[in-house]
């Protein structure tokens, strides 16, 4: 024998209507169609016709309807109905103001692109203003030689990257943050070690030279010496600071590193301040995308906690070699 089923078909869910919902939970709070389509600026007829095709889909009455009387009552089946259609009313505003607030930059992901010098000495304390300032903001890092996170900022894969300027053709916008002084760290025996000025930069062609070799601001620096006449000589290019700096300190070269990259408190190396460009470091984004109040944010923070590293590095010189240990920014030097 088959049980005799009633109740809406199992499709009805696809012949709900929002304004259904919220014309039933408004009648249900208000008490009455009148006040309901008040509260909603409905008709009180387009009211009355929600709530009749609702109960006509449910296949159960919602409301008791009393003659001559303006207000109404929920049936049994309507107060069970209220406290599903009350959670998905809610969590509907609640997805509304989610989305504002991303559409406003207060949630979702912003991806940054970053290289090892200004993630170890810059970016951590971005990050933790960044963190309270944001904190529906989930920052995404992506750590890549140069170029890499130029082509990220143009493919849309990153949103904001640090970078050196100047930047190559592309639809980039940036904004210079620091100026990183290019030095020599060579062992702290070395002969380079006790000059008292700024060596000439024809010493360059008389060293073992140690450097980066992916990294924009090093090729465009080693570019610009040879387009100067000079004739390198490199023992080892890597990308990696602590081998650089490792190399240096143990007397197999000298090591041609921005100051940012240098870790200023190993007792075994000597800093020597050269006369040459600084590397120019710089927040980068797309030109042609909308940035996100958050990007913009992000970017403002990167410039103000990068104020007091700039001057710290636009100060250094010879005397900065025996001033007190420790990296631009007076936190430890990390890899």
């Amino acid at each position: 024998m088959t049980a005799d089923k009633t109740g809406p078909p199992p499709t009805f869910l696809s012949d709900l209507t929002l304004r259904q919902l919220l014309s039933f939970r408004a009648v249900a709070q208000e008490g009455s169609f009148h006040a309901a389509a008040d509260a909603l600026d409905y008709t009180q007829s387009a009211v009355s016709q929600h709530v009749a095709t609702l109960e006509a889909t449910l296949g159960v009455r919602l409301f008791e309807r009393a003659r001559g009387r303006r207000t109404v009552a929920l049936t049994e089946a309507g107060r069970l109905f209220l406290r599903h259609v009350t959670a998905i009313t809610n969590r509907l505003q609640a997805a509304r103001a989610d989305l504002l607030a991303y559409a406003a930059g207060e949630l979702g992901t912003l991806r940054v692109g970053v290289y090892a010098s200004v993630g170890s000495q810059i970016l951590p304390s971005i990050l933790q203003r960044f963190a309270l300032a944001w904190p529906g903001v989930d920052v995404q890092l992506s750590e890549a030689p140069d170029q890499g996170l130029l082509d990220g900022i143009e493919l849309g894969s990153i949103d904001l990257t640090f970078g050196a300027l100047p930047l190559p053709a592309g639809p980039f916008r940036a904004e210079e943050l620091a100026r990183d002084p290019w030095v020599l760290v060579v062992a702290a025996d070395s002969p380079l070690a006790a000059v008292g000025a700024p060596p000439p930069v024809s010493v360059l062609e008389s060293l073992r030279l140690i450097s980066f070799r992916a990294t924009g601001a090093a090729t465009l620096l080693i570019d610009d010496l040879r387009r100067r006449g000079l004739t390198l000589d490199f023992a080892l290019r890597t990308d990696d600071n602590m081998t650089v700096q490792a190399m240096a300190r143990a007397g197999l070269g000298a090591a041609l590193m921005p100051l940012l990259a240098v870790d200023r408190a190993d007792p075994g190396v000597a800093i020597v301040p050269l006369g040459l460009p600084p590397r120019r470091i710089a927040l980068v984004w797309h030109g042609e995308r909308f940035r996100t109040p958050a990007s913009r944010a992000f970017a403002e923070i990167a410039a103000a906690v990068c104020v007091p590293i700039a001057a710290e590095l636009d100060a250094f010189g010879p005397a900065g070699r025996a001033a007190s240990p420790g990296p631009p920014g007076g936190e430890p030097a990390a890899r």
